[in-house]
């Protein structure tokens, strides 16, 4: 299981050692996140974040903005670490998957409030238990307008012991109960089993 502790200036490659591994690299993030994303309803997608998408995020923002200082790389590190899962916990980032500048004009006002109608719906029926998202008050006052919602937040999940074997044992559904928005989509096995390396320790 990967290790879940967070990164260090240590763990990202300055640029030249960073190209070398970069396409092997890249291979290795875009199965794994294939893996970790999950589409709910026409265009709101979730990735479950972990330390190796971490740190390939923050190695691509290097490299695009040519962040050549150890400066820079710390506040990369202190923008996307809080992002790792401790034991416990899920983080995922919620993208609002528009691509014409309509569709934004009409659903970023509607879609107001969104990053916290997120829940995880672990078993069905009677006995199913709901895990509603908490969202990073850093993130949220960098990205909440009253009128108008980002196309990008940031959302986490805290479990207890029973709700992670509950999980484990499955089903589980990522629920999105926004007024303007009411879509649900069950986890596949092969992505729970993935997010319970991030749930146990």
């Amino acid at each position: 299981m990967t290790s879940q502790r967070k990164l260090t200036l240590d763990d990202i490659a300055d640029l030249r050692a960073y190209e070398r591994e970069r396409e092997d690299f890249r291979a290795r993030i875009i199965a794994l996140k294939k893996r970790r994303r999950v589409h709910v309803g026409p265009f709101v997608t979730l990735v479950f974040e972990n330390r190796d998408t971490i740190r390939f995020q923050i190695q691509e923002m290097a490299r695009a903005e040519r962040i050549l200082s150890d400066e820079g790389i710390e506040t990369e590190l202190g923008i996307y670490n809080p992002l790792i899962p401790e034991p416990g916990h899920l983080s995922a980032t919620l993208f609002i998957e528009l691509t014409s500048e309509d569709e934004l004009r009409e659903w970023l006002p509607r879609l107001v409030g969104i990053e916290h109608s997120v829940v995880l719906r672990i078993g069905e029926g009677e006995g199913a238990e709901d895990v509603r998202c908490q969202v990073d008050p850093d993130h949220e006052k960098q990205l909440t307008r009253e009128e108008v919602t980002a196309s990008v937040h940031y959302v986490r999940f805290s479990l207890d012991s029973d709700q992670i074997e509950r999980f484990a044992a499955g089903p589980v559904t990522v629920v999105i109960d926004h007024p303007a928005y009411t879509h649900e989509q069950r986890l596949t096995d092969e992505t729970r089993e993935e997010l319970l390396t991030d749930l146990r320790p």
